[in-house]
């Protein structure tokens, strides 16, 4: 009795399908993602009805209500502002000509914001916008 031996070829599974499927899958979270900026800081920022929608492409400087510095989350000192100011790379847009947004709390002191300027312009920014609060019809 001859057995004959075939040779088997074994099962192989293709996984680019799959993987796309992935990759098309988180490209759809990372799109889909809101990523809010102010999550940790405390600022209740004061209202305006003149306020204009402004594009939000420059550096966002919050000062809380007790006078605390923030600049992209993290907690720094004036000293610490002014360095980062100096350092600060605008790319193609002249210095004097890239927004700074400054985001205060209602209730902080108009003293501190005044200081925040004079840092803010002694780092050779000039473009200095207020951020407020759309203000609610109360009619």
């Amino acid at each position: 009795m001859r057995v004959s031996l075939k040779s088997r070829t074994r099962p192989a599974v293709d996984l680019s399908a799959m993987l796309d499927v992935i990759f098309q899958l988180v490209l759809f979270f990372l799109v889909s993602t809101s990523f809010n900026i102010y999550s940790a800081l405390n600022v209740s920022l004061p209202s305006s009805e003149s306020a204009a929608l402004v594009k939000s492409e420059g550096l966002v400087i919050s000062v809380e209500e007790d006078g605390a510095l923030w600049l992209n989350e993290k907690n720094i000192s004036d000293d610490e502002l002014l360095a980062l100011l100096l350092e600060f790379d605008t790319g193609k847009i002249l210095r004097a000509e890239f927004p700074v947004f400054i985001s205060a709390d209602k209730n902080a002191r108009n003293g501190r914001i005044v200081e925040l300027l004079d840092i803010i312009r002694e780092g050779g920014f000039s473009c200095v916008n207020l951020m407020t609060a759309e203000k609610n019809d109360m009619h």
